[in-house]
């Protein structure tokens, strides 16, 4: 199986720490996040793993270079430019030629991959979304009133959202939505195959997930690597 990490993203909103270290090169308990993510890919059967680089690309592959797991094919592609969250895809279509997975470099998670692509396989879809039902916390009372007067009130309400987890199943075919060495966002490719009345399905994930994108993410992930991460032995 073959599994596209990526790993080229700026990290603005975790600087000052990204302003020497690439995002996902910060260290998560002893291991980076970069490094925790292909170990739970190799695990579940990924024999090739690419990973999309563009900020500090040769930091990138010098570190993982060395520290390459056993037992899987390591390949880095960098971008010429920034090419978003689906551009670096068409970077590797020689490469691409069976389904795959692509993930975000910065989030954690303890998805059953092997689930996953077993799902998206019998799909007819050429694109399977990843989906997290998440709590949103709400700090004001909600009122509802009737005109002039108040019926009911709701003390700082939760809202449950369904989100993108950051982690797509697709098959070969959906190369032809995805436009050679340019710019190109996630979401502009769903937006597009929708505007054509194209199948996209949905796998709604149930198991642990982190996007490190600020300061409380990432220090909420050091927590999260002693229960869900940390090597055993």
């Amino acid at each position: 199986m073959k599994a596209i990490i990526l790993a080229g993203g700026l990290g603005n909103r975790l600087k000052p720490f990204t302003n020497t270290i690439p995002k996902p090169l910060l260290p998560i308990g002893e291991r980076s996040v970069l490094e925790i993510q292909i170990s739970h890919l190799v695990e579940h059967g990924f024999k090739d793993i690419y990973i999309a680089t563009y900020y500090k690309a040769d930091f990138v592959k010098s570190m993982i270079g060395i520290n390459k797991e056993r037992g899987v094919n390591i390949v880095f592609s960098e971008e010429p430019k920034p090419l978003g969250t689906c551009g670096p895809i068409s970077l590797l279509k020689k490469e691409l030629n069976d389904p795959f997975v692509l993930v975000n470099g910065d989030i954690l998670t303890s998805i059953d991959f092997r689930k996953l692509v077993d799902f998206g396989e019998k799909q007819p879809s050429d694109l399977t979304v990843v989906t997290k039902k998440v709590i949103t916390p709400f700090n004001f009372g909600k009122v509802e009133s009737k005109g002039d007067q108040i019926i009911s009130i709701e003390e700082k309400p939760n809202f449950e959202l369904e989100i993108l987890a950051g982690i797509y199943f697709m098959k070969p075919s959906i190369m032809r939505f995805i436009p050679d060495n340019e710019y190109y966002g996630i979401d502009s490719l769903i937006k597009r195959m929708l505007a054509r009345s194209e199948s996209i399905s949905k796998y709604l994930m149930t198991e642990y997930w982190l996007d490190i994108g600020t300061l409380d993410s990432y220090n909420e992930a050091q927590v999260a690597y002693e229960k869900h991460f940390k090597q055993k032995g």
